[in-house]
């Protein structure tokens, strides 16, 4: 008898820890499954630790008819679905409205939006999850893809994450949803055009792959130090012509090199006194979590964590999660 399968026959009999051990190895990617889903990891903590409960209270009804796997993606997935149901889809600034065409000083949170967050990609694995996947994991946590599967129905969405990152067949799909393989097939082939239409032809794996750690890594500290030292112009030698910047939760986001100066002048580099930064990743991106202090001699708090998109050795895209439980979430302290 397997360890497992004894772990599941005392789970069945109401032992918790025995539940415990059967789902350690599936929390990761499941975890990642529901933020693709949801687009927040604090609504993918949410929505995971409801479908382990759902599956505790289910567990003695499990038959084994599918894997342990496939029906606990189930019930994690049906959860994702109810909240999408309740919650709709997240945002970033660039889907709510045009670019500003000047910088904005002293912006007002939108708190009334539910804001597309950053995913911490620590142990995620690299590489597609099985032989059918059209995607790789940290691809499919990469902000383009995550903010594009935001405008997805919630179906839409199952079945091409399901399908295209999990590698799941339409026959496993349609019993997880409780609909017919035809049906996720039309899902699936909506979902795509969708998502053909918003996401990148190359993607950050991709990207990063050719450029290589060093100089992603140099391109990154390099954005950073600008940053720290006040220097507009190495920060903007950094950019493409079409780099845009945004700060979730406020509204504004710039467009071009020459609005994104003038916001970087006016706010960050004028109106915070002292920088400091750590390198990190997020959504299998680079990033780099910053802190603000008073002086270059006082404690620097946690601020924002950015994540940054690369393209050609330039850096296209620069989204600033503002705030500190972002930081802390990366694995990083709360002050320097």
């Amino acid at each position: 008898m397997s360890e497992e399968f004894s772990d599941l026959v005392a789970a069945r009999d109401g032992d918790d820890a025995a539940f415990a051990r059967l789902v350690a190895p599936l929390h990761r990617e499941l975890h990642a499954h529901c933020y693709r889903m949801l687009g927040s990891a604090h609504d993918a903590d949410d929505a995971l630790q409801e479908a382990l409960v759902r599956a505790w209270r289910g567990i003695a009804r499990f038959e084994g008819r599918s894997s342990l796997r496939s029906w606990l993606y189930t019930v994690a997935t049906r959860t994702c679905l109810d909240a999408v149901e309740r919650r709709g889809r997240r945002a970033l600034p660039v889907d709510l409205g045009p670019a500003s065409p000047r910088a904005v000083v002293d912006a007002a949170p939108l708190t009334e939006v539910s804001w597309l967050g950053p995913y911490a990609d620590a142990g995620l694995p690299v590489g597609p999850a099985g032989p059918a996947a059209r995607y790789e994991q940290r691809e499919a946590v990469e902000l383009a893809f995550v903010a594009a599967v935001q405008h997805l129905s919630g179906n839409q969405r199952a079945a091409l994450l399901l399908f295209d990152v999990l590698g799941f067949s339409a026959e496993e799909i349609a019993a997880m949803m409780d609909t017919s393989a035809a049906a996720v097939n039309s899902a699936l082939a909506r979902a795509r055009r969708q998502l053909a239409a918003k996401a990148p032809d190359v993607s950050q794996q991709q990207t990063l792959r050719t450029l290589g750690d060093t100089r992603v890594r140099s391109i990154a500290s390099s954005f950073a130090t600008a940053l720290e030292r006040g220097d507009a112009d190495a920060l903007v030698a950094l950019l493409t012509e079409d780099v845009t910047w945004s700060m979730p939760p406020l509204p504004h986001w710039y467009a071009g090199r020459d609005a994104v100066r003038e916001f970087a002048v006016a706010v960050p580099i004028t109106r915070c006194p002292s920088w400091r930064h750590r390198l990190t990743t997020a959504n299998g991106q680079p990033a780099v979590a910053f802190y603000v202090g008073a002086a270059p001699d006082a404690v620097h708090g946690a601020w924002s964590l950015t994540v940054l998109t690369l393209r050609q050795g330039a850096i296209s895209e620069l989204v600033s999660f503002l705030g500190p439980e972002h930081v802390l979430r990366a694995g990083l302290p709360e002050t320097l």
